[in-house]
């Protein structure tokens, strides 16, 4: 008896200064429940999870706009992320406490690493505004890129990729207060050296980058093409987990050194929510675990999901598994511009679903994703094209099954013939390629469910609804085939799946194509109406 191999599935855990809008949700977590629920559509157990990101600076720096208390700031934003990942209707079971369990799973995974000597203390020089008395890095500081010369906060360039960490962003600006003087003044932090890593990097990169898309993989090999950076591991400010050890004390622990620990916690914790015995914080990402681990993240978190949080594992020895592929998306424009919520350039999440039917949003985000170039997202062209490509050929193939099937009771066993398993499983393989990585991507998933559409759609015109045995397709080969497109496109559109699982209808992967199949009725699609108002003007004051 084989067991079958368990998958652990995360996205880029979201900070909370905010709630989640349709740019956030066609990036890592859309695609990242798909990928699950097409694991577990196999039959293969799986944990989706994530986490909010408290300790980021850009809570502060967000609070601080809004004339909110950090705290306050945090937990409105939780609960608001929290409800649009269940409207996007999404396998994460919720998001987890940040409470004293975290912080000593956190904590604990690092000073171990610290008793180990995996960090270094060194003095640095760090951006400090003059005034306001305090140092500068992430979310507070913004500056120019040393790598490719555009806009950047600190830490990392959403544009570019690469870090820019300590003194490195050119002309830096306290984000609170730009009029502010910006010096500079040392420091003694401990680090994350990554160069001493090197060796063990190549090597992964050489078996595992294949399986990355162009862009990721372009900006790993010109990360190693340079050394690679001391990340810091401490730093002196006054938001986030204290730093437990003795060399830095009044600093915290730099936010992107728990994205590791957090990680397990939050595995941790959605395996108990799905009924899981509890464990160890850890236990699914021990390599006798024999977990698949995949990230879902945008290209700018490339340097921390790709590099340093590999590191973090590495630092740890052979003792956990690493990452077997790390899915990146690119930016998703809204009307041509980049998203905004400081100008209102935006659409929330929760409230385009509650606008939308969700299967409508969550295929239309698919067919657009913006997986290896910026795309862009209409709220007309999503009624337009749902409505052209999807809807309307989606229900005319309903309606003409209807007629096709006549008085057939549901349940009813149809045969199928040589020819309609041959074609089931052709869908098979075209869809399989769609979900498996390394090719996964959600927009020829799409474009797929849109082309066997139209084909089926001229399939069931061949069947002869009297079945008087001079149709050139049988009855149960449409049925057949239909069930192999509600399959796969299950993963996508939730709550057809869930009407159809809910009246027994078989939509699990993997099996042979059936030599008979249960008569069932095609559902249909709701429709949507087109958007009444332009979408740069919704409020972004939530």
């Amino acid at each position: 008896m084989t067991t079958a191999r368990p998958a652990v599935v995360i996205a880029a855990t979201p900070t909370s200064n905010g709630d989640l809008h349709v740019g956030h949700l066609a990036g890592p977590y859309l695609s990242a429940d798909v990928y699950a629920r097409y694991l577990k559509a196999t039959g293969r157990p799986v944990v989706y999870t994530t986490c909010t990101d408290d300790s980021q600076s850009y809570v502060v720096s967000t609070a601080h706009r809004r004339g909110l208390a950090p705290e306050e700031l945090v937990r409105t934003s939780t609960e608001q992320i929290s409800r649009s990942l269940a409207a996007a209707g999404t396998l994460v079971p919720g998001l987890p406490p940040i409470d004293e369990r975290y912080r000593r799973t956190v904590l604990d995974y690092l000073l171990e690493l610290h008793a180990a000597g995996r960090f270094q203390p060194r003095t640095v020089r760090l951006p400090y505004a003059k005034n306001a008395g305090v140092f500068l890095y992430d979310g507070l500081v913004s500056g120019t890129c040393p790598v490719c010369l555009s806009g950047s906060c600190g830490g990392a360039c959403e544009n570019c990729g690469h870090p820019n960490n300590f003194d490195e962003l050119i002309d830096p600006k306290y984000t609170i207060d730009p009029s502010d003087p910006v010096v500079y003044r040392e420091q003694r932090i401990l680090v994350l050296p990554l160069e001493e890593y090197r060796e063990r990097l190549s090597s992964y990169y050489a078996s595992r980058t294949p399986r990355w898309r162009p862009h990721a993989k372009q900006l790993i090999g010109e990360l190693l093409a340079r050394p690679l950076p001391d990340v810091p591991v401490t730093f002196p400010g006054s938001w986030g987990i204290p730093a437990p050890f003795p060399e830095t004390p009044g600093q915290i622990v730099y936010p992107w050194i728990e994205a590791v620990p957090a990680a397990m916690y939050s595995t941790w914790w959605a395996a108990t929510e799905q009924g899981n015995p509890p464990g160890a914080a850890d236990e699914l990402w021990r390599a006798e675990s024999g977990a698949e681990l995949v990230y879902f993240h945008g290209f700018d978190n490339v340097y921390h999901w790709g590099l340093v949080d590999l590191v973090m594992l590495m630092a740890h020895g052979d003792r956990y598994t690493t990452p077997d592929a790390n899915v990146c998306n690119e930016f998703y424009d809204l009307e041509g511009e980049k998203f905004s919520t400081s100008r209102g350039h935006l659409i929330w999440g929760a409230d385009l679903f509650a606008e939308v039917p969700r299967d409508l949003v969550r295929f239309y985000l698919a067919l657009t994703a913006p997986e290896f170039q910026r795309t862009n997202f209409s709220r007309e062209q999503l009624h337009s094209v749902t409505t052209r490509r999807l809807v309307d050929p989606w229900n005319s193939l309903a309606d003409t099954t209807s007629l096709v099937l006549g008085g057939v009771v549901d349940g009813t066993a149809l045969p199928t013939t040589e020819a309609g398993r041959r074609r089931a499983a052709a869908m098979d393989e075209r869809f399989r390629l769609c979900y498996e990585l390394p090719g996964f991507t959600l927009g020829r998933a799409a474009e797929t469910a849109i082309t066997q559409l139209a084909r089926l759609r001229a399939l069931a015109e061949t069947v002869d609804p009297a079945r008087n045995g001079h149709s050139p397709t049988a009855p149960g080969d449409l049925l057949l085939e239909a069930r192999t497109l509600l399959a796969w496109t299950a993963p996508i559109l939730v709550d057809t799946a869930e009407r159809l699982t809910g009246l027994g209808v078989d939509l699990a992967l993997g099996g042979r194509p059936a030599t008979e199949v249960p008569a069932f009725r095609f559902p249909r699609l709701p429709a949507t109406d087109s958007p009444t108002r332009p979408t740069t003007l919704i409020d972004s004051a939530r």
